[in-house]
């Protein structure tokens, strides 16, 4: 279960607003909650590239996600733009776990809180490697 402080706009670090697609809507005229996983990686990956200088083609290292899990709270319906906030809440020798934020534009609560936790591998022996220095570096910069 989620604590309602991580409900809390104010909590989260950084942003990313994302404009829903008309197929976003399932049939029950909500965002279906397979895209709520999707932005998710949207705004860890653009976090990742934008802030820390991850090149994922070209890194010796990756983030492979081994758990995630969503709460929702609020539905969502295209055509609305809605605002994603990531933070970390957690960081290990080769692991980071994010918290994201799913927020209705100038809502202060979460439609949607997820957890997502990345474990940094070899690109091409898949064990675990310690995070790479410019992400922690980043990650410390802007999500701690």
């Amino acid at each position: 279960m989620v604590d309602e402080s991580e409900k809390n706009r104010g909590l989260y670090r950084y942003w990313l607003p994302i404009q829903t697609r008309w197929k976003d809507n399932d049939m029950y005229g909500h965002v279906n909650n397979v895209v709520y996983y999707s932005f998710f990686d949207t705004i860890i990956n653009h976090f990742l590239i934008r802030e820390c200088g991850l090149q994922p083609t070209e890194s010796d290292s990756i983030g492979l996600c081994v758990e995630s899990k969503c709460n929702y709270f609020a539905s969502l319906e295209y055509p609305e733009v809605v605002d994603i906030g990531l933070r970390v809440s957690k960081t290990g020798t080769s692991s980071v776990t994010y918290q994201v934020g799913i927020f209705k534009q100038n809502s202060q609560t979460a439609a949607a809180v997820g957890h997502f936790v990345h474990v940094f591998v070899s690109e091409s022996t898949r064990k675990p490697v310690p995070i790479p220095s410019p992400i922690m570096s980043g990650i410390k910069q802007s999500l701690l």
